[in-house]
């Protein structure tokens, strides 16, 4: 009986043994293998050297970081092989080749410069927030005409000329404002006060703060390019020696 009723049903379905035997050779064959996703012969195992090398690329461009990003105040400064292009760099997002370029962010913002023997806070409001920087050095100790020293409180304000910048780093490097700005600036200072006594120097104070102002202006106006704009030198105070106080 049993026999009668399996030969019953093949005969009633004649095409379900034939539709279940191609399913079967279908999942066999080129497409999708459920029991295996990652097989080779499937769509995952295709796709899957392409993930893996989307994934190794990813992690090399992040890791070698072949781009920078240049801020508002800011200008970008080339390096190719050692040479400086002479076109700086815009704010934006700039793109370079690892290991034989780079790209030098440079500020061109206003800075400050004081020499000056007080502490920053005592220098008052005026002098806070500057978003180029700020550098502070001790006062300048000057002698004068009879050899008493004298220490000379300024304030020096000024920017890196954007357009000349590449051509100023290339020549001058990192330490621009130690070679440009507080050395011409000494020497300035030095060279005005020396020609006064001791006792002449708060009477001369407003001749000697012009005489500084523009002979600083000049000496870095002098200099190739013109690298830095010079927004203001102001003379603080004159510290005079306790000697000559005490008259």
């Amino acid at each position: 009986m049993p026999a009668d009723m399996n030969d019953y049903f093949k005969k009633k379905n004649p095409g379900n043994t034939s539709q279940n035997n191609n399913s079967s050779h279908s999942n066999n064959g080129g497409g999708f293998n459920m029991n295996n996703p990652f097989d080779n012969n499937g769509g995952m195992g295709r796709a899957m050297p392409w993930i893996i090398g989307l994934v190794i690329a990813g992690t090399a461009f992040f890791a070698l970081k072949p781009f920078t990003i240049i801020n508002s105040g800011e200008v970008g400064i080339k390096v190719k092989t050692g040479k400086f292009d002479q076109e700086p760099l815009g704010a934006g997002l700039h793109f370079y080749i690892p290991v034989f370029e780079k790209i030098i962010p440079v500020n061109t913002r206003i800075r400050l410069i004081t020499y000056s023997n007080v502490s920053t806070g005592e220098l008052g409001d005026s002098y806070r927030g500057f978003e180029g920087g700020l550098r502070r050095n001790p006062a300048i100790s000057v002698l004068d005409k009879r050899g008493l020293t004298v220490n000379i409180d300024i304030a020096v304000q000024y920017r890196l000329k954007a357009k000349s910048a590449p051509a100023t780093i290339e020549k001058w490097g990192s330490s621009w404002e130690e070679k440009i700005i507080n050395s011409k600036v000494r020497e300035v200072v030095r060279d005005v006060v020396g020609q006064y006594t001791a006792e002449q120097l708060p009477e001369m104070r407003n001749q000697i703060a012009a005489a500084i102002e523009t002979k600083v202006k000049e000496s870095v106006d002098e200099l190739p390019n013109r690298p830095v704009a010079l927004s203001s030198v102001e003379l603080r105070t004159i510290n005079l020696p306790p000697k000559i106080k005490d008259q």
